[in-house]
C-alpha cells in the first residue's frame, strides 16, 4: 500500500494514507508529502476524497470504508488499483507461492544496470533499486522494444485471487504450493487460479509472453491453450532455459536450448535462489537487456530486507554469532532456506526462530511446517501471529502444538513468548560458531533487531 500511495502520488495524485499505528514506514510517507492518520475514523476520510483503496487487511466494516459508501465514493481493493496502473504501461507480473520479491527485486536491479529504467512496487525493501516502489520512465528507452509503454514491475499475488485484477504483458509463474487453503479449498483450486491468471496474458502477436517452471509449477495444467508465447526454466536439461546451480560456490548459470547465455555468482546462497535469478534474467533480456549486462547485474545485486538478510556477526561468550532475517512463513520456505544457509554457513549450531503467520495456515500445514526443520538443531515458537483469521480459527491450533509435533520428530523445539524472553534465551545459550536464523511474516523480526543491539555486533557478513 505504501509502494501504491507512492506511485500516484509521483503521478501526480493527492494521496493520503490511514494506519492503526504509526510506524517508519508512515513516517517516511509523511517526509514524502503523503500525511496520514491513525484514528481509524470516519472523520478522517477527506472531504475532497475521489477514491478509497483498501488493503486486504482492512475488514468490511472498517469505518471508513462505511463512510466512503455512505458518500457513495468509488472503492476499490490494493490490486485492482494496481490493475489501473499497469494498463498503461508494459506490465511484468511475478506470481508463484514463492520468490516473487526476491525475483522482482533482481530483475529490477538488472533493468536498471541496463538503461532500462523500469517503475516496480515489490513486497519488501531492496535500498540497491531505491526501496519498494519507482515510477520509471513513460516508455522503454533503448533496446530493441524502445518506444513501447514503460516497463512496470510488480508482484502478482494470489491470495484472494488478487492477481485476476492483474493486467500483465509478461507474466511469470516461479512456483505452484498448497497455500492460503483458507480461500482456496484445495491444490486444485490453487492451480485453477493461476491457470486464470496465466490466461490475462495477451496473444504473442500483442507482445504476450509467460516465462513458467518446468517442474513444481504444473505447467501443463496452467500454460494449456494459451494465446501468449509460452517458454520453460528450470533445472531439468528438457527445459528451453536451463539452469544450473554450485551451491557451495554460489555459481549459476543458464543456457537456451543448448547455446550457453551467462554465469554469475549470487549474493544469496541455495538452489531456490538461483532460479529466482535466473527468471529475473530471463525477463530483463525478453524486455531488451543483453546478458553480459544481465550477468553483471546479478553479480552485483546484493540482495533485499528480509530475504536471507544477513544481519551480520553478534559477539558472545567465546566468539561469535551469526545472525539472519528471513521472510518465510511457508515450510518449502522454510526448508530450502535453512538448508541453504547450514551449506553455505556451516555452522557449529542452527538455531531458528520461527513465528507462524496465520492460525489457518498453521494448521492446514502443521504437518509440513514439522518437516521443515530439519536443518535446525533448535527451534524456538513465539505465539502464532494472528492476522486475518476469525477469532474462532484462533482457538483451532496453537504455537504449542507445532511444538509438539517438531518434538514428535525429534527436534529440539520449546514455545516462548514475548519476544523480549526469545532474545534473553539466545543470549543464554548462543556460543562461539553457532547460526541464528529469525524467521516469519510477522513482527519476529523486532527479535533480530533487539538480539542484534548497537554495540554488540561483531563483523558483518
Amino acid at each position: 500500500m505504501s509502494g501504491l500511495a507512492r506511485l500516484l502520488h509521483q503521478r501526480g495524485a493527492r494521496c493520503t494514507g490511514s494506519d492503526a499505528v504509526p510506524s517508519d514506514l508512515t513516517e517516511s510517507l509523511r517526509a514524502a508529502g503523503i500525511p496520514v492518520s491513525y484514528e481509524q475514523s470516519a472523520a478522517e476520510l477527506p472531504g475532497a476524497c475521489d477514491l478509497v483503496i483498501a488493503s486486504a487487511a482492512i475488514t468490511p466494516d472498517h469505518p471508513e470504508l462505511l463512510a466512503a459508501q455512505q458518500r457513495g465514493l468509488d472503492l476499490v481493493t490494493y490490486s485492482e488499483a494496481l490493475g489501473m496502473l499497469q494498463k498503461d504501461r508494459t506490465s511484468v507480473c511475478v506470481a508463484g507461492t514463492h520468490g516473487k520479491s526476491t525475483t522482482s527485486a533482481i530483475l529490477c536491479h538488472a533493468l536498471i544496470e541496463a538503461g532500462l529504467d523500469p517503475g516496480f512496487i515489490i513486497g519488501a525493501t531492496c535500498a540497491q533499486i531505491g526501496g519498494g516502489s519507482r515510477i520509471g520512465a513513460d516508455s522503454i528507452p533503448t533496446g530493441p522494444l524502445a518506444g513501447l509503454p514503460g516497463v512496470l514491475v510488480s508482484e502478482a499475488c494470489e491470495f484472494n485471487r488478487s492477481f485476476h485484477n492483474h493486467r500483465p504483458t509478461i507474466g511469470l509463474i516461479n512456483n505452484i504450493e498448497e497455500d492460503h487453503l483458507d480461500i482456496y479449498g484445495s491444490l486444485d483450486a490453487i492451480i485453477e487460479a493461476f491457470a486464470d491468471f496465466a490466461r490475462l496474458v495477451p496473444a504473442e502477436a500483442d507482445g504476450g509472453r509467460l516465462l513458467i517452471a518446468h517442474d513444481g509449477a504444473h505447467r501443463r495444467e496452467v500454460a494449456s491453450g494459451l494465446r501468449c508465447r509460452v517458454e520453460t526454466f528450470g533445472f531439468h536439461p528438457d527445459a528451453d532455459y536451463y539452469v544450473t546451480c554450485e551451491s557451495r560456490a554460489r555459481r549459476a548459470s543458464v543456457s537456451h536450448r543448448g547455446d550457453a547465455l551467462a554465469t554469475w555468482t549470487m549474493s544469496m546462497p541455495g538452489a531456490h535462489m538461483a532460479l529466482n535469478y535466473a527468471a529475473a534474467g530471463i525477463l530483463a533480456t525478453w524486455l531488451g537487456a543483453e546478458w553480459p549486462a544481465v550477468a553483471a547485474a546479478q553479480q552485483s545485486f546484493r540482495g533485499l530486507d528480509r530475504r536471507m538478510q544477513c544481519l551480520g556477526a553478534k559477539r558472545v561468550t567465546g566468539g561469535e554469532v551469526v545472525v539472519y532475517d528471513d521472510y518465510g512463513h511457508h515450510p518449502t520456505e522454510i526448508e530450502t532456506t535453512l538448508r541453504a544457509l547450514r551449506d553455505a554457513e556451516r555452522p557449529r549450531r542452527l538455531i531458528c526462530v520461527f513465528q507462524p503467520h496465520q492460525h489457518s495456515r498453521t494448521r492446514f500445514l502443521l504437518d509440513q511446517f514439522a518437516r521443515s526443520f530439519s536443518s535446525a538443531d533448535q527451534v524456538i515458537v513465539p505465539h502464532i501471529y494472528f492476522v486475518r483469521d476469525s477469532e474462532i480459527e484462533k482457538t483451532k491450533v496453537s504455537a504449542r502444538d507445532l511444538v509438539d509435533r517438531l518434538r514428535q520428530r525429534g527436534v529440539a523445539a520449546r514455545h516462548l513468548h514475548p519476544f523480549e524472553a526469545i532474545v534473553e534465551h539466545l543470549e543464554a545459550e548462543c556460543r562461539d560458531g553457532d547460526l541464528v536464523v529469525i524467521m516469519g511474516a510477522g513482527p519476529v523480526w523486532k527479535v533480530a533487531r533487539q538480539f542484534m543491539v548497537p554495540g554488540a555486533a561483531g563483523a558483518s557478513c
